[in-house]
């Protein structure tokens, strides 16, 4: 066994918001055909890297509309930000334009994208409380 000193890898900064994408029970699946699914997670979390934490969820529960969540970060969130639920994201520029709101802070730091007001959806608090 070695006596080196074992240097672990730099922590990622995990204070940005979190973007969780559903890839469960419908919204991830074929079930919502001419979608690249796998491209559209991947290609956030390429856009978010150093930014964000991007996770994929099994289901958010919000089957009928939901696939993206978009939580504050911390500083965000003494900023007044809450989550914001985003429904049939289907497309690469709504995508595109999740990536540069939240590159600009997200939630409670900066103000989303005006399209985004279309794909806006606010669950129930059952719902909402499982996140």
């Amino acid at each position: 066994m070695s006596r080196r000193a074992h240097q672990a890898a730099p922590a990622r900064d995990t204070s940005g918001p979190t973007v969780s994408v559903c890839r469960g029970c419908c919204c991830g699946t074929p079930k919502i055909p001419d979608v690249d699914h796998a491209g559209q997670l991947s290609g956030l979390r390429r856009a978010l890297d150093a930014v964000a934490t991007v996770r994929a969820v099994d289901c958010l529960d919000a089957c009928e509309q939901a696939n993206v969540v978009v939580q504050p970060s911390a500083q965000g969130r003494r900023a007044g930000g809450r989550p914001v639920w985003l429904g049939l994201v289907n497309d690469a520029d709504a995508a595109r334009d999740i990536a540069a709101w939240v590159r600009a802070g997200g939630p409670g730091l900066a103000d989303p994208p005006e399209i985004l007001d279309l794909y806006t959806f606010r669950p129930s608090r059952r719902v909402q409380r499982g996140l």
